[in-house]
C-alpha cells in the first residue's frame, strides 16, 4: 500500500485546521476588523513560520480583505489578539515565533492534527 506523500499529508493537515479554526471563530468575528470570516489567516506566515503552522493562536478567523489584499493587517490582527488572548500570551507567541521558525512536521504529527481536527 502506497503511502501519501509529506506534501500532500501537510495539505491535507492545512485544510482540515483551517477548516476548525473558521468554524471556531465563526461568531467572532475577523480577527483583525471584525467583519464576517472566511478564512483562517496566520499571523506569522506559514511559509516562514511553519513551527507555527498548526498554532491555534496564531491561527484566527479572518476575511478575505485582510487576509488577502491587506496581507494579513498585521497591526490590526497584532490587536485583537492582544484583545483576545492578552500582551504577555502574544508576547510569548513572538518569541516563539524567534526561536523556532522552522519545523519539519513528521507523518504521525500531521496525522495526528488530521484527527484532531476532523471532529
Amino acid at each position: 500500500m502506497k503511502k501519501t506523500t509529506l506534501p500532500k499529508l501537510t495539505k491535507k493537515a492545512q485544510e482540515v485546521f483551517n477548516r476548525f479554526i473558521r468554524e471556531r471563530d465563526k461568531e467572532r468575528g475577523c480577527i483583525s476588523c471584525g467583519s464576517d470570516i472566511n478564512h483562517a489567516g496566520h499571523y506569522f506566515a506559514a511559509g516562514s513560520h511553519s513551527a507555527l503552522r498548526f498554532d491555534e493562536m496564531n491561527v484566527n478567523g479572518q476575511c478575505v480583505g485582510c487576509n488577502c489584499y491587506k496581507h494579513g493587517n498585521l497591526i490590526y490582527y497584532r490587536r485583537g489578539l492582544v484583545n483576545r488572548y492578552g500582551e504577555l500570551m502574544v508576547e510569548q507567541m513572538e518569541r516563539q515565533a524567534i526561536e523556532t521558525r522552522v519545523k519539519k512536521w513528521s507523518r504521525e504529527e500531521l496525522e495526528f492534527i488530521i484527527k484532531k481536527y476532523k471532529t
